[in-house]
């Protein structure tokens, strides 16, 4: 939502893992490495590396009609993501984006971002009403 929100509708969003016909501009989004540890009790902390990948278009004009390549693009893409995607809303709750950086190899930026939250699970069960429990004791008359 924060990416389609900064960038539009011509950027493509893929969430899934893309065999063929990516139409460039666009983005991957994967969470690459989620971690679940106890806390205490029955709250959790999880961590979520996630993975975004911008594939640029290649040589294009930008906004002042100045001819940029694939690098300048992506350099450019990284700051808008910086700005985007530091607080970005988990249901109803604002969520702070860490560890953000940005590596660009093979003319792809690979923006890595952490979205780290406490998790408090709920279970839905009901509980017995009464439970009667007779005793003996071996050896005891």
């Amino acid at each position: 939502i924060s990416l389609n929100a900064e960038f539009g509708e011509k950027y493509k969003i893929y969430t899934e893992s893309i065999e063929q016909g990516l139409k460039e501009p666009c983005f991957s989004v994967l969470c690459v490495n989620p971690t679940n540890i106890l806390f205490r009790g029955k709250k959790y902390f999880r961590k979520n590396l996630m993975c975004i990948q911008y594939f640029p278009c290649g040589t294009f004009a930008d906004d002042e009609g100045e001819v940029i390549g694939k690098y300048q693009e992506c350099m450019d893409v990284i700051e808008r993501m910086y700005d985007c995607l530091e607080i970005i809303n988990v249901g109803t709750d604002p969520q702070r984006g860490t560890s953000m950086h940005g590596e660009i190899v093979d003319g792809v930026l690979n923006f890595f971002v952490n979205y780290d939250m406490f998790v408090c699970k709920i279970e839905d069960t009901t509980n017995m009403e009464n439970l009667d429990v007779k005793t003996d004791v071996k050896g005891d008359e």
